[in-house]
């Protein structure tokens, strides 16, 4: 989850040209340079498609620096704005195009050129030209988003001008050259995420005093981070994530004081958070998610006042909470989910009143929550799930403030719904793997808000209440793992508040649900959407509906089980999307129909111990025999193969 997207300054940027340009139009402008001119129509020439005709105005007949949009000269006549991008916006439009073809070498020809902006038209393709390296007076170069292969030319070591320069979502490859990057002394933004680079992250970055900006995330970086990096003074935003980076994070961190946002998250770093990050006097948004982290959780990190965004999740960090935390009260989210946090839930957590996620879910903490947190107002979720806190019962104060998301999965609670949830806000709802007991009330027809809803694995008994029907933006139901009975009709007859109220997933397995299932279920509107259908291990009986396979979106569908007899409907074949089909453990007759058992994107195929018979139509999913077991009438690939009789040439 992102807490912030790195500022586009394109935008301001050409405002500010456009604005000093504005200038020159009310003189005498020269006429267009007949070099530039020309360069700029060899680079047209190379565009084989410019379906918005952003190049229209381009032509050997007029002055391109009066008539040619998206040109801007100098009072010499000299090109020095060429902006073209594909993505742009006004007072009351946005445009979005693309153009396809390559970049010209012609381009190095501008000689004057300040500005060159062809990001966003998303075709743009083939390699970056060494000779925009001879652009002498180039200050901001923006080609991202596009689909430019190859490596960063040697020559742009010569851009010694050059502010910014954005290569980023392209596919280029290859290391990032040292050298070029040991000249760019006026560099203040680089943006190369987004690509194939390789190979380490030069230290030479580290030279670029005024740099303020570096991005370099969502590539295939490997090795350290450079301990030079802390020499970066006025560095406000760096992203290495999503990357391949090993080894720990330097003491040198702390170094970078005007740091405003540090991500790190998704390498493969390891060793201890320095206590060094709490010099990062500026900092408001810290990822360090998705590494290999160990040691504690410095009490520095109480330090950090700015901080909005706090996100560790996924490491392997030990040791209590710190209760310093509860200093930060800017911080709106905190990500510790999954690691090794033990202890209890510091009452300081309290003083976060702008605290609106808190995830502690995957650790081992114990005691109860705080009742501090009941001071949490602007609280929306909270995810403590699978935590030994012996919680036994939900605390009341809970239902004091506005939660959308309650995650309290495995934390000991017991005993009965507790009746406060009937006029909750709450949408997403995990109270699984708990000692939850006795019937599901009717009130839960209440909780209309509800899109998320998992009480799997407690101890209720009872059928399903008609007020069932009225949860209408219900999402996901899993309820497996319980002594459920009764008929699913309430559940697959649900009403839907469209267009958000329809099914995408049903886990109602291991119950005593009984059928058989309603011919009609494919009809109904909650199951449109359906991508997973669970019914497993409950004495449904009667036959499988033919309407199921009006189920177009359904991936999982699983009925081990469940007492069903008759055939398998041929109509299931028309699932495309089906890629788990298992059906064993029910008393089904016939053959295996080849529309379904050649369904393209099948890959979980099971119909073992059943009554099945024939021949196994020939399939290309790469299915076990151990999935066709136990059906004595079976035959062929990959069991046993078939004998035929003279007389019917059936399978005996």
């Amino acid at each position: 989850m992102e807490f912030i997207t790195l500022t586009d300054t394109k935008s301001i940027i050409l405002v500010f040209f456009l604005l000093c340009f504005f200038s020159f139009s009310l003189l005498k402008t020269e006429s267009c340079n007949t070099i530039d001119r020309e360069a700029l129509l060899v680079f047209k020439n190379k565009i084989t498609q410019d379906p918005s005709y952003l190049l229209q105005t381009w032509n050997q007949s007029t002055n391109c620096c009066t008539n040619w949009e998206g040109v801007q000269c100098d009072s010499s006549g000299r090109v020095v704005n060429v902006s073209r991008p594909g993505l742009s916006s006004g007072d009351d439009f946005i445009s979005d195009t693309s153009m396809n073809g390559t970049i010209s070498p012609s381009l190095g020809n501008l000689s004057f050129l300040q500005l060159l902006d062809l990001s966003n038209l998303k075709d743009l393709n083939g390699p970056i030209p060494p000779e925009l390296g001879s652009l002498s007076h180039l200050k901001h170069l923006f080609l991202d988003t596009n689909q430019l292969s190859g490596s960063i030319p040697l020559t742009f070591g010569n851009l010694s001008k050059l502010e910014r320069l954005y290569l980023n979502n392209n596919r280029l490859s290859g290391a990032i050259p040292s050298l070029v990057f040991e000249s760019l002394t006026s560099l203040l933004e680089l943006g190369l995420s987004g690509n194939e680079h390789s190979g380490g992250v030069p230290s030479s970055i580290s030279k670029l005093e005024g740099l303020t900006m570096l991005d370099l995330h969502a590539n295939r970086l490997s090795g350290g981070i450079p301990s030079t990096f802390g020499a970066l003074k006025k560095l406000e935003y760096l992203d290495f994530s999503d990357n391949l980076m090993s080894g720990a994070i330097p003491r040198s961190i702390g170094g970078l004081e005007k740091l405003v946002l540090l991500y790190f998250n998704q390498n493969r770093l390891t060793g201890s958070i320095p206590s060094s990050i709490s010099k990062l006097v500026s900092l408001e948004f810290l990822r360090l998610s998705e590494n290999r982290l160990t040691g504690v959780l410095p009490e520095s990190i109480g330090q950090l006042l700015k901080l909005r965004g706090l996100n560790i999740e996924n490491n392997k960090l030990t040791g209590k909470l710190p209760a310093t935390i509860g200093n930060l009260t800017t911080l709106a989210e905190i990500y510790f989910f999954n690691n090794h946090f033990t202890g209890k839930i510091p009452p300081s957590f309290g003083n976060l009143r702008n605290l609106q996620t808190l995830d502690l879910s995957r650790n081992r903490l114990s005691g109860s929550i705080p009742p501090q947190l009941a001071k949490l107002k602007l609280l929306q979720t909270l995810k403590l799930s699978f935590n030994p806190l012996g919680l036994v019962s939900l605390p009341d104060w809970i239902s004091k403030l506005n939660i959308f998301r309650l995650m309290l999965a495995r934390t000991g609670i017991t005993g009965e719904l507790p009746t406060w949830l009937s006029s909750s806000t709450v949408s997403i709802l995990d109270l699984s793997s708990n000692g939850l007991s006795g019937k599901l009330p009717h009130w839960i027809g209440n909780m209309t808000e509800l899109s998320f809803l998992n009480l799997s694995n407690n101890g209720f008994h009872s059928s399903i209440p008609i007020e069932f029907k009225n949860l209408s933006r219900l999402n996901d139901l899993d309820l497996h793992s319980n002594r459920l009975s009764g008929h699913l009709r309430s559940i697959f007859t649900r009403k839907v508040e469209k267009p958000v109220g329809f099914y995408s997933s049903i886990d109602l397995s291991r119950n005593l649900f009984h059928g058989p299932l309603e011919e009609n279920i494919g009809d109904e509107i909650s199951m449109t959407e359906i991508e997973s259908l669970i019914l497993s291990h409950n004495p449904l009986g009667g036959s499988m509906p033919w309407s199921l396979g009006k189920l177009s979106g359904l991936k999982i569908l699983e009925l081990k089980k469940t007492g069903l007899s008759g055939t398998i409907p041929t109509e299931l074949g028309d699932i495309k999307q089906l890629t788990s089909i298992v059906l064993s453990g029910n008393r089904l007759s016939g053959g295996i129909p080849q529309e379904v058992i050649n369904l393209g994107e099948l890959k979980d195929f099971d119909v073992s111990k059943n009554r099945l018979s024939g021949r196994i139509p020939v399939h290309k999913a790469v299915i076990p025999a151990s999935a066709f077991k136990d059906n004595l009438g079976l035959c062929g690939t990959p069991l046993s193969s078939c004998k035929h009789s003279e007389s019917d040439k059936q399978c005996v």
